[in-house]
């Protein structure tokens, strides 16, 4: 019963980490916002090589968090110890079943083994999104 509790929380981090992404509804140009923010992102790096560009607050205000937000690569990075942590376990468990460890039980090792596969599976599902967004972004128009 233990696990399923950590499934649970498992699966509450998750969509608590959807709920902070958020994305425009629609990509769409039309969207004023959005068409403005993108705009506002081509001026900023058109003109990198002059300093005082970067001095524009409201440019800057658009693309950093605000708060305390971590950044994506802290979450990500989390992400992934956190499923190299559960494969790690879910390893041991199993070797010391099938070395006769009396204190590990098959359920526990089955329960840790599926865990682990969840954990991974639902990490390449997170990476084939970012590769699916990064070719979407690459192949936008100028």
């Amino acid at each position: 019963m233990v696990d399923r509790v950590d499934i649970q929380s498992v699966l509450n981090q998750m969509q608590n980490l959807r709920s902070q992404m958020q994305v425009p509804e629609s990509a769409n140009p039309t969207n004023t916002q959005f068409a403005n923010t993108v705009e506002q992102m081509r001026k900023q790096i058109s003109s990198a090589e002059q300093p005082s560009s970067l001095t524009d607050n409201s440019v800057q205000d658009s693309v950093t968090p605000k708060g305390n937000v971590p950044s994506f690569g802290e979450m990500f990075k989390d992400a992934v110890d956190t499923v190299n942590d559960n494969q790690k376990v879910a390893g041991d468990l199993a070797t010391r079943y099938e070395m006769g460890d009396p204190k590990v039980d098959l359920p526990e090792v089955m329960i840790a083994l599926q865990k682990s596969s969840v954990s991974f599976q639902a990490m390449t599902q997170v990476r084939n999104k970012m590769i699916e967004a990064y070719k979407e972004i690459i192949n936008m128009p100028l």
